[in-house]
């Protein structure tokens, strides 16, 4: 564990002193990232222009909405872009090469790229978690049940994404287009309340591909909308999909069969 931790770390700084490389391409990413949460934070600036609440959410817990979100792509981007590549990798061959090093698969190729908006999604998204916390009126005393909210955020963007892209495996071709497909859906789904679905909606983003623990269910209970016995499921959910994503990631492994998929 600790070697793998270790090689982790320094392909993680390996990649960051690549970014830092090339500026311009740097604060290029990093201002088209800005906008694009200038434009989700004022969407949410003029639906709430023209309604008090939606599903019975205000702005402030809106707001919580798309920052914890955002800030769990943030840390994602930072430790696992690289998942995305991977269908490129099955049909290049490249995977050949990651089998023969001595660390996990996944973790080299997850590793290997970081996305150069993620710094200033974290600041700006960070921030507007602070906000939203503030105007919401969560009690200071919750911040510990905050990060561990988080952390298991995180831990079910990652293992969901790399479930998704392991689908790569049983399809021809250097995309991820079931894992782009996945992003899509949170991006739109996840950054309204659930309450505001069918039920059968409700369900599929909370126990299927379960997109809710990111955001909805973390700031649910933050706020109040869920009871504090609900702290229990993230944990669960994010051990669960642990296992799962460990098992999909075997079995495309061992059906792998090098250049030409």
């Amino acid at each position: 564990m600790r070697h793998t931790a270790s090689s982790y770390l320094r392909q993680i700084g390996a990649q960051i002193r690549a970014v830092t490389e090339y500026p311009a391409d740097f604060w290029t990413m990093a201002v088209t990232g800005v906008l694009n949460l200038a434009v989700q934070v004022g969407f949410i600036g003029v639906l709430f222009a023209s309604i008090r609440s939606l599903g019975g959410w205000g702005f402030h817990a809106m707001l919580m909405l798309t920052g914890f979100m955002v800030l769990a792509d943030a840390v994602t981007e930072v430790g696992w872009e690289g998942i995305w590549s991977l269908g490129n990798r099955i049909v290049s061959g490249d995977i050949d090469y990651r089998i023969t090093r001595p660390m996990p698969v996944m973790m080299q190729i997850g590793a290997s790229a970081i996305g150069m908006q993620a710094a200033t999604k974290l600041i700006v998204s960070a921030t507007m978690l602070a906000i939203g916390w503030s105007g919401a009126g969560v009690a200071a005393a919750m911040v510990p049940a905050a990060l561990l909210l988080f952390a298991c955020a995180v831990v079910v963007q990652v293992a969901v994404f790399t479930s998704l892209c392991c689908v790569a495996f049983w399809m021809k071709g250097p995309g991820v287009p079931i894992a782009f497909l996945g992003s899509t859906v949170q991006e739109e789904a996840t950054r309204f309340p659930l309450q505001i679905y069918p039920k059968a909606v409700r369900a599929a983003l909370t126990w299927v591909v379960p997109f809710a623990f990111v955001n909805f269910v973390p700031v649910s209970v933050l706020t109040g909308e869920l009871p504090l016995w609900w702290l229990a499921f993230p944990p669960l959910m994010a051990a669960a999909l642990i296992a799962v994503t460990t098992l999909i990631a075997r079995a495309g492994l061992a059906r792998y069969e090098s250049a030409g998929h």
